[in-house]
């Protein structure tokens, strides 16, 4: 219950309703625990504080659990109720990234399994940093800067990218993005994992 005391109230409410769909997800499939965190490479223990919403998951921890899960990232933090069009008003996106200097990475949209498509919007303050692990294979990234200047990595190249620049890269590699620049940055994000979940039901043998 420690946890909470680190959360903000919006921050709190969303973990909660993540692990809420988590679990429901889970249970569906008449998984245990284990069988879920072997899947998604992570400890039972921090599944456990996941399905609690006593945890802010990190964004590679929550893309683990989707795609073991076969659902992707933007159904995870969707509503569960059913809807023909999913809007998200202004305000209202899922904040899954906080800098150390006040950076928000927002999911604002996203489309189902089994190719998933999503769209972030980001800020970045100057000193912020968002390091990812390299994502399933054959994903990719699209990158339009908005405000300010941002640093990509991807591999071993450095880019920076100013106002109006943009670029597409392999997300199945390591990557980052930086502000190192004195002034605030934002970009929208959209990032395309096709096949999400396909492999691991085949190899737990779940529909």
């Amino acid at each position: 219950m420690q946890y909470y005391a680190l959360m903000d109230e919006s921050t709190a409410s969303l973990a909660q309703a993540i692990g809420s769909r988590i679990r429901q997800e889970r249970q569906s499939r008449r998984w245990t625990l284990n069988q879920l965190a072997e899947a998604a490479g992570t400890s039972r223990r921090s599944l456990i504080n996941v399905e609690q919403g006593a945890a802010n998951p990190s964004v590679g921890i929550l893309l683990k659990i989707s795609d073991a899960l076969g659902i992707g990232l933007p159904t995870l933090v969707a509503p569960l109720e059913p809807k023909p069009l999913a809007v998200t008003r202004a305000g209202a996106a899922a904040e899954l990234w906080s800098g150390e200097f006040g950076g928000r990475g927002c999911l604002v949209a996203g489309t189902e399994p089994p190719d998933v498509v999503e769209l972030w919007d980001w800020t970045m303050n100057p000193g912020d940093r968002h390091a990812s692990e390299a994502h399933a294979e054959g994903t990719r990234e699209l990158i339009h800067v908005l405000v300010g200047t941002i640093t990509v990595e991807v591999g071993d190249q450095l880019v920076d990218l100013q106002v109006g620049d943009a670029m597409a890269f392999p997300g199945d590699v390591d990557h980052s993005y930086a502000n190192h620049h004195d002034a605030p940055a934002r970009f929208a994000l959209s990032v395309y994992e096709p096949g999400v979940g396909a492999g691991a039901r085949k190899e737990s043998g779940h529909a």
